[in-house]
């Protein structure tokens, strides 16, 4: 099965960089350059010496002219892009009539050697010292704020070192149960009923470690403390549920919080923009959130769609796009960690099949990188760098819970992601929501303020809630499930989730979980069967975060399998489990404490076809524990707090691991004897695996090692993360 499954892999990338190389290495059949015209064409790399003839200046005006190209040429079809800097106001859209006919491809690349970069960015101009008293203004910014007029609202502003700051105040911990979704109570001071109250937005993490929104103020009663949003939060403004003593709400957009060089405010009452300077560059602000769509004929509601096929985009760099906001009507993915269907990422493909994103470089944006929305079918998105965005990396995200499955076998494939969710900290470096059988591999995610990699779906009860409620209720299809019985179950909804048969392998993870809390390096919950997580290396996850894990399997997921995982300093938990997840294989070394520190948790039962063996946990503390059971409730009955049935480890099939501890070699053992007293871990060992520098994390087996004997299969740590050539 592995040697077939290589084959396939070699057999597809093969393909994909056979049309690739053939696409940059031979001639184009049409060019863009800034120093081009529309009314040329298009046929000539720069203009001739007369300037009566050569490239083109626009994507859009190459797109109509490879429609006539089509027509007439049944090959592969080249536009090459020359380097500069290429201004969009308007989304380059990309339909049926721009698809590759039967195997050809048609690729937008970039000139080879050059960098082509396209960008919303529309410059501010005319800037001016502010010489007037500003109301509000913190005594360190006066005399350093400049302002110019402005004729349009957005939420982002960008210079040349990147996203510019906006004003920001300092944090407060908001009630305990005095609040809701739209209302707040505020302490004396901290809002205002600012004249352009419109303008202002709380930042807040309501009552969950997990998420963040952006609600702009609709009134503020300074009398009785009370303000409400506009939009609905995604749970009630209350202080943080396991974090009460950590701020969780922020006011921007206020003079009052302009007090750091780069911050800025807008006031679309006075149409000003107000900077404090951090440099002497150009400022420039978002016009578009998406750059390129490429769209299919979509049936949303019926069973077929009509996808866009065979385009390519090669070497491109997209910055510049606007922050996204949350409207009435959203639905949103779990948690509301995005939203489905939405205009949010610089590149969208909704509605393709063997399209490719390959050697772009995605940053300085609002949003997120890149979305496969809805209809997505072999796609490639690879060899990608994609970095300081508000939003996410990549989303791969199918039609809701429903029997329509068409968000499946895509590559995603040697990205390298980091500085992400910088506006919406929740927001992961790869998200898979309703979307199988995909390919998330050697890939580097890096610095992330909350999850590596997300696999999501729809959680049971979700389906008997209000179907009008924003998070996850009104992605359901309703028409396509209606025979659900009332009383459902985990087994009842399982066909009607997506998220299955996709494969976690070779990436590398460190520093994710920068900021917020109860998150992980890999997360999955409320997903189908058979997900492999495999062969990943996550490390240095050391955040003073709690309630987080390197691996994690949430309420409910069943049928994954967690596999040859190397873990090496990870605050609070290594791996944690439910039900009948397989844990095979796995290395996991120096889990830091406090707050937890376990090696591997159990928290929802019955483990029973649950698999726990050949696991290395290797301790440097004796205060860390290696495995940690779910514990009954306070009467001892087999159901805790929460109502989850009890998870022990004497359900599952536990057997062939090594627990050690380097600072007490007798912790391991009394473990292995108390398992061994509960009828598992007959042939476990409480040893040194005899790790060939474990100090220095080298991980690999002595020849003499222990663990060689037990079965346990070295990890390879050659292979995992980014492969040659990526940017």
């Amino acid at each position: 099965m592995k040697r077939q499954l290589i084959l396939i892999l070699t057999l597809m990338f093969g393909s994909f960089n056979c049309v690739s190389q053939t696409s940059l290495n031979s001639k184009a059949d049409l060019y863009i350059s800034t120093k081009g015209s529309d009314t040329w064409s298009g046929t000539l790399a720069s203009p001739n010496s007369q300037k009566t003839d050569g490239p083109f200046a626009t994507l859009a005006r190459a797109r109509d002219e490879v429609r006539h190209l089509k027509k007439r040429k049944s090959e592969h079809i080249v536009v090459h892009i020359r380097e500069g800097n290429y201004l969009l106001n308007k989304t380059v859209v990309f339909g049926l009539e721009d698809s590759g006919e039967g195997e050809y491809t048609i690729t937008y690349a970039a000139y080879p050697g050059e960098k082509p970069v396209f960008s919303s960015g529309k410059e501010i101009k005319g800037w001016k010292k502010v010489t007037t008293e500003l109301p509000g203004l913190p005594e360190e910014a006066k005399g350093k704020i400049v302002v110019a007029d402005v004729s349009s609202k957005f939420l982002t502003l960008y210079d040349t070192e990147g996203m510019l700051p906006r004003a920001q105040s300092e944090g407060i911990i908001t009630g305990e149960e005095k609040n809701g979704r739209n209302r707040l109570q505020f302490p004396k001071g901290f809002l205002k009923n600012w004249s352009n109250i419109t303008d202002v937005e709380l930042k807040v993490r309501p009552h969950h470690a997990w998420i963040v929104n952006m609600l702009p103020l609709k009134s503020v009663d300074e009398e009785t403390l009370t303000a409400t949003t506009s939009l609905e939060a995604t749970y009630a403004m209350n202080k943080l549920h396991f974090l009460k003593t950590t701020e969780n709400c922020w006011v921007e957009n206020v003079l009052e919080a302009l007090d750091k060089p780069g911050e800025w405010v807008l006031n679309t009452t006075e149409k000003k923009v107000y900077l404090w300077p951090r440099n002497q560059s150009t400022v420039i602000a978002p016009q578009l959130l998406e750059l390129i769509q490429v769209e299919g004929k979509i049936d949303k509601a019926g069973p077929t769609d009509i996808p866009v096929r065979n385009l390519h985009f090669k070497g491109l760099t997209f910055k510049h796009g606007e922050r996204y906001t949350v409207t009435t009507d959203d639905a949103g993915l779990q948690h509301d960690w995005d939203m489905f269907d939405k205009n949010n990422a610089l590149v969208r493909f909704r509605g393709t099949e063997n399209c490719v994103i390959e050697q772009c470089h995605f940053l300085d944006s609002g949003s997120g990188g890149i979305r496969v929305d809805l209809h997505g079918i072999n796609n490639k998105i690879a060899n990608n760098h994609i970095e300081h965005m508000g939003g996410g990396g990549i989303l791969l995200a199918g039609y809701g819970p429903g029997t329509k499955d068409v968000n499946k076998k895509n590559i995603v494939y040697n990205n390298n992601i980091h500085n992400i969710g910088e506006i919406y900290w929740h927001s992961p470096g790869i998200f898979v929501w309703q979307s199988g059988e995909n390919q998330i591999i050697n890939n580097l995610i890096h610095h992330t303020d909350y999850t590596a990699i997300i696999l999501s779906g729809c959680m049971t009860d979700f389906f008997k809630k209000n179907p009008n409620g924003r998070e996850l209720t009104r992605t359901i299809r309703r028409h396509e499930v209606s025979d659900l019985p009332k009383d459902l179950e985990l087994e009842d909804v399982l066909p009607y989730l997506h998220t299955h048969d996709n494969l976690i392998e070779y990436n590398e993870i460190h520093h994710a979980m920068q900021r917020l809390g109860d998150g992980n390096a890999i997360y999955i919950r409320g997903a189908g069967k058979n997900n492999h997580i495999r062969r990943n290396y996550i490390h240095h996850m050391e955040a003073d975060m709690i309630m987080q894990a390197a691996i994690r399997t949430d309420g409910g997921q069943t049928g994954t399998f967690i596999t040859e995982n190397l873990i090496y300093k990870a605050t609070s938990q290594g791996i944690l489990t439910k039900l009948d997840n397989t844990v095979e294989n796995n290395i996991v070394v120096d889990i830091i404490a406090p707050p937890r520190g376990y090696y591997l948790s159990v928290r929802e039962g019955p483990l029973t076809g649950a698999s726990i063996q050949r696991n290395i946990f290797y301790s440097l503390s004796e205060n860390d524990k290696f495995i940690d059971e779910l514990p009954p409730g306070k009467e001892g009955s087999s159901e805790d707090r929460r109502g989850r049935t009890l998870a022990r480890v004497k359900d599952a099939k536990t057997d062939y691991n090594i627990y050690f501890c380097k600072a007490d070699v007798h912790k391991g053992k009394e473990f292995l004897q108390m398992n061994q007293k509960e009828g598992i871990d007959e042939h476990s060992l409480a040893v040194d695996p005899m790790f060939v520098d474990p100090e220095n994390g080298d991980f690999r087996f002595k020849t003499e090692s222990p663990a060689l004997k037990l079965g346990i299969v070295p990890i390879d740590v050659s292979k995992i993360g980014l492969r040659p050539n990526n940017q």
